[in-house]
């Protein structure tokens, strides 16, 4: 099966070569450890059938939080770290999006603009949340970026999962009053208004056409069901990169083609891309070194832990463990270590060494 490791084993030193002296270090970074994860190029460790005395060379994983191989198995480990943050309501999903018009700026200021991005969008929620006549309080949102459409497009989001409601000044859980949470086009215009201020504070505001500011900017938010459906809706959306592995379908010596999904139509859509611009559309996707892509805002900021507890007490009186014996910290549930099976005497296999690049594996 084809995979994005094989398009940058074939075309990535092309790629280098032509665009290598102005390429980001996190887009060299990239490059190099898809190419290499869970290859020999990687350290690993040698396991051994107790029986028929059968080898296998487990190498390691490149961590790379764009690989397709090493996101997948993050998923589970996050979802059982936040069940400690869901409450006994509703929940929404908020997704701000910014006009075809900004992407090219946000594109070459990606760390400033994906920065603004989060403060403008969750600052527009929270003010419109402080309204009694939709809440009167703070929300807690938890939000994820995304940058990428299913054909490998440029198309920053956000996406933020909100339980229905908010803590008021007095302390008490105030229950959204509407089932829409808040009207989308008041927080819209909001939303747009904070992006254009800090575009200012930036000195990136002149670049921008002046019709941007008079379009209606789009902002979606639905009701998702409970914490935990929300919790699921989000995850791939945290833990998916650009493509996966699954949807590479051939790489040949000029091209790549993959398939994708179009809302718009049945089934899957096929795409063929000179490899060049294939690599190319997936490194737009890659994000800024240290940058957060998912980022907690009120009654869910780690430093309001103590807070969100009062409202699950509220919202679950039978609860009788007071707040103060109440830990903030999630459970951390750790990963089993590796088991492999023999093939032919279907025992477990017995890790006997370690596999190191410069004196590769022992005999």
């Amino acid at each position: 099966m084809a995979e994005l490791a094989d398009v940058f084993r074939l075309h990535g030193p092309a790629y280098l070569d032509k665009y290598g002296k102005t390429l980001l270090p996190s887009h060299r970074r990239v490059l190099q450890d898809v190419r290499a994860c869970r290859t020999e190029d990687l350290d690993g460790h040698v396991y051994k059938c107790p029986q028929c005395l059968r080898k296998r060379y487990v190498y390691h994983s490149c961590k790379n939080r764009h690989c397709p191989k090493c996101q997948n198995d993050q998923a589970d480990l996050w979802l059982a770290q936040k069940q400690a943050l869901l409450l006994p309501v509703t929940y929404f999903m908020a997704t701000f999006t910014l006009p075809s018009e900004l992407r090219l700026l946000v594109r070459r200021h990606q760390k400033d603009l994906y920065n603004l991005l989060f403060r403008a969008s969750s600052g527009a929620l929270q003010k419109l949340a402080q309204d009694p006549k939709y809440i009167g309080g703070t929300l807690g949102m938890l939000g994820v970026l995304q940058t990428w459409k299913r054909d490998l497009g440029y198309h920053p989001h956000i996406h933020y999962i909100i339980p229905g409601g908010g803590l008021a000044t007095d302390g008490t859980w105030q229950s959204a009053k509407h089932d829409y949470l808040m009207p989308e086009k008041a927080l819209a215009i909001i939303f747009r208004a904070k992006f254009r201020d800090g575009l200012k504070a930036l000195g990136l505001y002149d670049q921008v056409s002046t019709m941007v500011w008079k379009k209606n900017w789009v902002v979606d938010l639905e009701p998702v069901g409970s914490g935990q459906e929300a919790l699921k809706y989000l995850t791939p959306y945290i833990f998916r990169v650009a493509l996966s592995n699954k949807n590479i379908l051939k790489v040949s010596d000029r091209d790549v083609t993959f398939r994708y999904r179009d809302r718009n139509q049945p089934g899957y859509q096929i795409k063929t891309l000179p490899a060049e611009r294939f690599i190319r559309r997936f490194l737009q996707h890659v994000l800024p070194k240290g940058f957060q892509k998912i980022r907690t805002y009120g009654l869910y900021h780690p430093k309001q832990r103590a807070k969100l507890e009062v409202v699950k007490e509220q919202l679950n009186p039978k609860d009788s463990t007071p707040a103060s014996q109440k830990t903030s910290k999630p459970k951390i549930i750790s990963k089993a270590s590796a088991r492999f099976y023999c093939p032919c005497c279907k025992v477990e296999m017995i890790k006997v060494g370690k596999i190191l690049r410069k004196r590769g594996p022992p005999p």
